[in-house]
C-alpha cells in the first residue's frame, strides 16, 4: 500500500467518487466530496472530451487506490490474473479482495485499509494462529483471522467494530467480533466486490 502523506480526500475528488478511504468518516457530512464535488486544484479546468486511453487509466487509477496498491504490485497482481483460467478483469478483481488488509476491514476489525494495513505491520494481526506481518497476504478458504496483542489493542479493534457496527459482511467470510476474529469460507465472487469498477477498461489498458 503507497504511503500518503496529503489529503486522501483529494484522490476522492480526483476520481469523481467516494474511494471509502477514511472508513465510516466518509458516509457522514464530512464528507470532501460531498462538499466540493470538482477536482481537486486552483485552476479546475471545465468538463471536456474524454479519450478513451483516459477512461482506461483513471479506473486504473481508482482501483489501485480503492485498495492502496502501488503500480507494481498492481502489474504483479494483473499478470498473475492472466495466467489464472476465467476473465482476467474478474481474476484481478478477486485477488485485490482477497488481501489480508481487505478482508480485516471487510470483517470490520479495522476502520479503514490504512488502519488495517498498520495492525498488520506491527504483527497485531494472527492467520492461523500465526503473526502475519504482510498486508499483501492472499487469504484461502480455511484461514482463521484474529487480533492479538495486548489490552490497548484489543480496545482499538473493539472501537473499529463498534464504528462498523451494521456493515454488511460478505457472505464468503465469517465475523465473529466478540472473540475479534473471522474465517474465510470460500473465495471470492465478482458479485461480492462492492465497489463500481469496470474491468475491462482495466484489462484493455494493461494489455497494450
Amino acid at each position: 500500500m503507497a504511503r500518503i502523506k496529503g489529503s486522501v480526500c483529494k484522490l476522492c475528488r480526483r476520481e469523481g467518487i467516494k474511494l471509502f478511504l477514511k472508513g465510516q468518516r466518509c458516509f457522514s457530512e464530512k464528507c470532501a466530496i460531498q462538499r466540493r464535488n470538482y477536482p481537486p486544484g486552483v485552476h479546475t479546468r471545465p468538463p471536456r472530451k474524454t479519450s478513451e486511453y483516459c477512461l482506461q487509466l483513471r479506473e486504473k487509477q481508482k482501483t489501485k487506490r480503492i485498495y492502496g496498491v502501488m503500480e507494481k504490485q498492481f502489474r504483479n497482481l494483473f499478470t498473475k490474473a492472466e495466467r489464472q483460467k476465467g476473465n482476467t478483469g474478474e481474476n484481478l478483481l478477486i485477488l485485490l479482495e482477497r488481501r489480508l488488509d481487505n478482508v480485516l476491514l471487510m470483517l470490520g476489525l479495522a476502520q479503514s485499509r490504512f488502519h488495517a494495513r498498520q495492525l498488520i505491520n506491527h504483527g497485531h494481526v494472527k492467520v492461523n494462529r500465526r503473526r502475519m506481518s504482510i498486508p499483501s497476504y492472499l487469504v484461502k478458504p480455511g484461514d482463521e483471522i484474529g487480533i492479538s496483542g495486548k489490552e490497548k489493542i484489543r480496545k482499538v479493534a473493539e472501537a473499529a467494530i463498534e464504528l462498523n457496527k451494521g456493515q454488511h459482511v460478505p457472505e464468503w467470510l465469517e465475523a465473529r467480533p466478540n472473540d475479534l476474529a473471522g474465517k474465510v469460507l470460500n473465495f471470492p465472487k465478482r458479485d461480492d466486490v462492492p465497489h463500481p469498477i469496470k474491468e475491462q477498461l482495466i484489462v484493455e489498458l494493461c494489455s497494450k
